[in-house]
């Protein structure tokens, strides 16, 4: 019988892809990790793995043990679960984006949890560069990301349409270079501004630069300079000022979730979903 803790290192490596993700994970270093998938195979006398450079890919036999090894685990938990008496507890791992109805959609996944005694919340909000990079590590079960439009794999996504913001007690800079109120480099906004302004010839600079919506919305009041935005992001003291600056296509907000994500994940999931769409429509009217 194979050791519990080699499986769970085992399943570690094929949710996460990889060796160094799966020790982030078990919190083990790489070398320990693979030291203990050796182990394993040593035990089962048979090769688990097909090591290509960093990628790994099961062989027919690391197939074969994969469904055993879930279920072992599984029954291994029911087990503790029924002799102590306690329940599993859930973490969902959460990310969302600085300007996304924080306030209320904060509200609503703190009201989720509330509903689920053996639920824990770990939500991080951070630029969508970031969200994006640690969906793909397999550090976030659900994230909701703003991306070019069918950028790839999505439970739900909608468009968001981007407009120019300024301040509403001044006009809008016609001075060069065109002072950008932004978010830091990675920002898909950022992006689109700046190719935007090259491409109709005008010169451009960073005139304030935060992380933070509300950093970036006192600026815009302020008169600093002006950003490109979603509708939902314009807030008192602001004015679209399209007409003074080049047209920029819609990006989107897409809503992923891990394919290793679990039941209550998923349920998480669906619920902003639902509020996503609410709010998109509450927008669009």
């Amino acid at each position: 019988m194979p050791d519990l803790d080699l499986l769970h290192s085992f399943v570690s490596v094929v949710d996460a892809g990889g060796f160094t993700a799966a020790g982030e994970r078990v919190h083990r270093s790489q070398s320990t990790v693979s030291q203990q998938i050796r182990k394993l195979e040593e035990t089962l006398g048979c090769p688990l793995f097909l090591r290509e450079g960093r990628q790994v890919q099961l062989t027919e036999e690391g197939e074969r043990l994969l469904g055993y090894a879930r279920r072992m685990l599984a029954l291994s938990t029911e087990v503790r679960e029924a002799v102590s008496g306690r329940k599993r507890v859930d973490v969902i791992r959460l990310g969302i984006p600085d300007d996304f109805a924080a306030d209320t959609l904060t509200a609503i996944v703190a009201a989720f949890a509330r509903a689920r005694p053996t639920v824990q919340l770990s939500v991080r909000c951070d630029l969508t560069a970031v969200l994006t990079r640690s969906l793909e590590r397999g550090d976030l079960d659900v994230a909701l990301v703003k991306r070019e439009p069918g950028a790839g794999v999505a439970l739900a996504a909608w468009p968001e349409r981007l407009h120019w913001i300024g301040s509403s007690a001044l006009p809008p800079p016609t001075e060069e270079p065109v002072p950008l109120v932004a978010f830091p480099q990675g920002c898909i906004y950022r992006n689109r501004a700046i190719h935007a302004l090259e491409a109709a010839g005008r010169h451009w600079r960073i005139a304030y630069e935060s992380p933070n919506l509300t950093g970036l919305q006192a600026a815009l009041a302020g008169g600093l300079g002006i950003a490109l935005l979603e509708r939902r992001c314009i807030g008192q003291g602001h004015r679209i000022v399209d007409a003074a600056l080049p047209a920029v296509p819609p990006t989107e907000l897409a809503l992923c979730v891990a394919g290793t994500a679990r039941d209550a994940a998923r349920q998480l999931a669906l619920t902003i979903r639902d509020f996503c769409e609410k709010e998109t429509t509450r927008l669009a009217a």
